[in-house]
């Protein structure tokens, strides 16, 4: 492999980790926030996750250092009411059904943009394994009986908003990521903060609670979202949405190693499909990329 092929390769694996790196941040950050639902809530946790998170990213960024055109503006403005919707629907859905279906239900967002996006057969296989694993993985038969409609409708919203975060994150893309981010993140903590506040009231004020608070901004929305736009950047729409399947494998993972939950031979076939689908994404933009550099994302 010539040094050419070396840095290409590089290249091409660094937003592949950066998105991994997201993905374990954010199931390690999500294992907190669920201590914090006794006390404050859905919409307290998330209005925590989200603005301790904005505050953070203000302060290490410092977007206000670059000007931004008004069409910039409105393409950061959007991105962060859609992740703030996405995050307050994705939290109130969990206070009615299943986590594992709520996680289910949320999916369908990057599956439906991979799906929508493929321009070559394979890429459809690789969806059609990452669907397996996932339906193989989430106890959606357990989960099915007597499911509150609320409930579902909040995560189908949760799953149209990350298929819009997608978009709107690669329009994002030729921005400074640490300036998008911070800018959205602050937008979205403008949409959630008014439901925390009226949800959990004074209770946010407990010092417990804001040093849990800010753990959970930094894990589970600072450090997930800066990787994602490093990724975004760097990866096609449909390998985005395939390599994102590895999010209920890191949670399975997590639960095994910090929870002691055993997996099943069923959840190892699961992990085994999904992982396949990830690594055969990964390759096959990899190949596409080198035989055509001028190749669109």
């Amino acid at each position: 492999m010539t040094g050419t092929d070396t840095r290409a390769l590089l290249s091409g694996l660094a937003p592949v980790a950066a998105l991994v790196g997201s993905i374990l941040s954010l199931v390690i950050g999500t294992s907190f926030a669920k201590q914090l639902f006794p006390v404050i809530g859905a919409e307290g946790t998330s209005a925590y996750r989200v603005t301790l998170a904005a505050v953070l990213l203000l302060a290490v960024w410092r977007p206000w250092r670059r000007s931004l055109s008004r069409r910039d503006a409105g393409v950061v403005v959007l991105y962060g009411l859609v992740l703030g919707c996405m995050n307050l629907l994705f939290y109130l859905s969990l206070r009615t059904i299943p986590l594992g279906l709520a996680i289910a239900i949320e999916f369908v967002g990057p599956l439906t943009v991979a799906v929508a996006s493929s321009r070559r057969a394979v890429d459809l296989v690789w969806v059609a394994l990452a669907l397996l694993g996932l339906c193989l993985l989430l106890p959606l038969e357990r989960a099915s009986a007597g499911l509150d409609p609320l409930g579902v409708a909040f995560a189908l919203g949760a799953a149209l908003c990350w298929a819009i975060y997608i978009l709107v994150g690669q329009r994002a893309g030729h921005l400074p990521g640490g300036q998008a981010v911070a800018l959205g993140m602050s937008v979205a903590a403008l949409v959630i903060l008014p439901f925390g506040i009226a949800g959990a009231g004074t209770a946010l004020l407990s010092p417990s609670i804001v040093v849990a608070g800010l753990a959970v901004a930094i894990l589970s929305s600072a450090i997930p979202y800066s990787l994602e736009m490093v990724a975004l950047r760097g990866l096609p729409r449909q390998t985005f949405g395939i390599l994102l399947s590895l999010e209920p494998v890191c949670g399975a993972l997590a639960g095994y190693l910090i929870l002691g939950e055993r997996l099943t031979p069923l959840q190892g076939a699961a992990i085994a499909c999904i992982m396949t689908a990830s690594v055969g994404s990964t390759i096959g933009a990899y190949r596409a990329k080198r035989a055509d550099p001028n190749r669109s994302a």
